[in-house]
């Protein structure tokens, strides 16, 4: 079965930095999209950013452009977002998704296969 597995969450201060990554097994990620999202207690889930099937497109919620990077790697078949200055706003469980076709996507609709999140949490 097709498994995404987050990694890279924890505790961090205000203006610090994470990386996350998500591993795949049962699928080859080569010719999806990507993306990330994230949803906090009582909130909707939230787009954060996404990645073409190649990495050579990428786009970004206004709330986290110019502070997180996604990219990936598809021989290890593995994706990751670079969290940077973050803020205690970013606190959240973030989710790694693949997509039903092979550009970038925005909705949740939109992706077939999610991972089971890792925890995000930002003190100030």
């Amino acid at each position: 079965q097709v498994q995404l597995v987050e990694s890279g969450g924890g505790l961090v201060q205000a203006g610090g930095s994470l990386r996350l990554s998500c591993a795949a097994s049962g699928r080859s990620l080569s010719s999806y999209g990507m993306g990330w999202f994230r949803q906090d207690p009582g909130q909707e889930r939230e787009f954060v950013a996404t990645i073409n099937w190649s990495g050579r497109s990428t786009d970004y919620a206004d709330s986290v452009k110019g502070r997180f990077t996604v990219s990936r790697d598809n021989a290890k078949n593995t994706v990751y977002l670079q969290m940077n200055s973050l803020k205690p706003e970013d606190t959240a469980v973030y989710y790694c998704a693949s997509s039903r076709n092979d550009g970038t996507n925005y909705s949740p609709d939109e992706y077939h296969y999610w991972g089971q999140g890792t925890q995000v949490t930002v003190s100030s």
